[in-house]
């Protein structure tokens, strides 16, 4: 078992068919199962990144529902879903400075890096963030943390 945090553009390849899709599902539903942590505010990603690819036509109306379907049983059921707290938004507003990330993306690494540290306290690790975004992966490794990119592994 390993411990992972995706991050939405990761995470969305689990649920809708692109690059990577077969390795994040096969991480996703590991046996014995790996522990996913995730940031609350992928939830609202997930559904906007499927609802969108409705919308431009990249997926079918039944598709669409069979994922979103999918998806909110999994955040309910599935992942370890990390609550954005008020002090989670000030560490993500210094990660946009320090790193010049996009709003969420800075919530995303903030997410890890406080899972990162329950982690270490604990004595367990390592945590690998899995995200298909470079910038983030660079903020990411700059911060020390392990990542890997499913658009590396088609």
């Amino acid at each position: 078992m390993a411990t992972f945090f995706f991050d939405s553009s990761a995470l969305a390849k689990g649920y809708i068919k692109e690059t990577g899709t077969t390795w994040v599902r096969a991480l996703i539903n590991a046996q014995p199962p790996n522990e996913i942590f995730i940031s609350q505010v992928t939830g609202v990603e997930i559904i906007a990144a499927i609802t969108r690819r409705l919308r431009m036509g990249h997926i079918s109306a039944t598709d669409a529902a069979q994922a979103i379907s999918a998806f909110r049983n999994d955040f309910q059921s599935r992942y370890e879903v990390v609550a954005v707290s008020v002090s989670l938004i000030e560490e993500a507003m210094d990660l946009a400075e320090l790193h010049g990330l996009r709003g969420y993306d800075a919530v995303q690494l903030a997410t890890a890096l406080l899972v990162e540290a329950g982690m270490t306290a604990k004595g367990v690790g390592p945590l690998t963030l899995i995200s298909a975004d470079t910038d983030l992966n660079q903020a990411a490794q700059a911060e020390g943390i392990l990542t890997d990119d499913p658009n590396l592994h088609p």
